[in-house]
């Protein structure tokens, strides 16, 4: 079902029958493919963008809503200065436990996030900029997903979407 827009809106007069949707891509978008899911992981390292390449590995293998994934503390994921390969949350929204295997480089990247930026087990993993207390902003969260390099397809809930089973993962690592 097309809305049609008759009404005018903000003094700008709306020709009858046209559709507001015409020619725009709506409904929910496909996952990410692996190969642009690698394409982000190999731009993330190059750049040295630590941070961001743990948060987007993060968000690939928790399948977490964004503002659960910078809820995070550095407990919930690492003990002892060991990132755990196995990890359970609870969701905010639901407050349903909800578990989650961390790859390999997925713990690479986290562990070395936290060493570089020296954080302590009752920190926040991603920590906010204007006080290192609270943590990253899903607002924040955002723009940097948005700055990924992916177009203007990219969103949270796609990232949370694109889920890569460690099976697929080592697939891609063996094929080059």
């Amino acid at each position: 079902m097309h809305a049609r827009s008759e009404q005018p809106t903000s003094g700008t007069i709306k020709q009858p029958g046209i559709l507001w949707n015409k020619g725009k891509l709506i409904g929910q978008k496909p996952p990410f493919k692996l190969k642009e899911i690698w394409a982000v992981r190999i731009r993330l390292q190059i750049a040295q963008r630590i941070r961001d390449l743990a948060l987007f590995n993060l968000a690939i293998d928790s399948k977490l809503r964004a503002c659960d994934l910078v809820r995070l503390r550095v407990v919930d994921v690492a003990h002892g200065g060991h990132v755990m390969s196995r990890v359970s949350v609870l969701q905010h929204k639901t407050g349903q436990p909800v578990r989650f295997e961390l790859t390999e480089q997925t713990r690479e990247a986290v562990h070395a996030w936290i060493t570089k930026a020296q954080l302590g087990s009752s920190e926040c993993l991603f920590p906010g900029r204007v006080r290192r207390s609270s943590h990253l902003s899903t607002r924040q969260y955002a723009r940097i997903v948005k700055g990924l390099g992916l177009a203007n397809r990219a969103g949270s809930s796609r990232i949370r979407h694109s889920y890569l089973t460690s099976d697929e993962s080592n697939a891609h690592l063996s094929a080059h």
